[in-house]
């Protein structure tokens, strides 16, 4: 099965790309093949080198887990809107378009929105 997971929400602030990612993380246990697709600030959360307090959780630490075994795909314009660069990104994150979207969307079996 195919699964789209569309995530809106910054990685701090708010749980909803936290929780987002938990889901992500449990059906891919199940063998699903999972594409996270981050948008608007969201984008942040693929940012390298996050540092969080002792004992909280780290959406960095997150998506390289979604990039070992899914792909995460982050939107060009909401990156470029947020001065995020292609070399600040985690490695196996790639900048993608709408274009694109539509089309994970389009052949998805699931999408799922945070």
């Amino acid at each position: 099965m195919d699964i789209l997971v569309i995530l809106n929400d910054p990685p701090y602030g708010t749980e909803r790309s936290y929780n987002g990612l938990r889901l992500v993380k449990a059906v891919s246990r199940k063998d699903a093949k999972v594409t996270v697709f981050l948008m608007a600030d969201a984008v942040i959360c693929a940012k390298r080198g996050q540092q969080v307090p002792q004992g909280f959780y780290n959406i960095e630490l997150m998506l390289k887990s979604v990039i070992r075994k899914g792909q995460v795909l982050l939107c060009s314009t909401c990156m470029d809107a947020r001065g995020l660069r292609d070399e600040e990104v985690l490695e196996g994150a790639v900048r993608s378009n709408m274009d694109e979207l539509a089309q994970y969307t389009l052949s998805a079996d699931k999408v799922l929105i945070f």
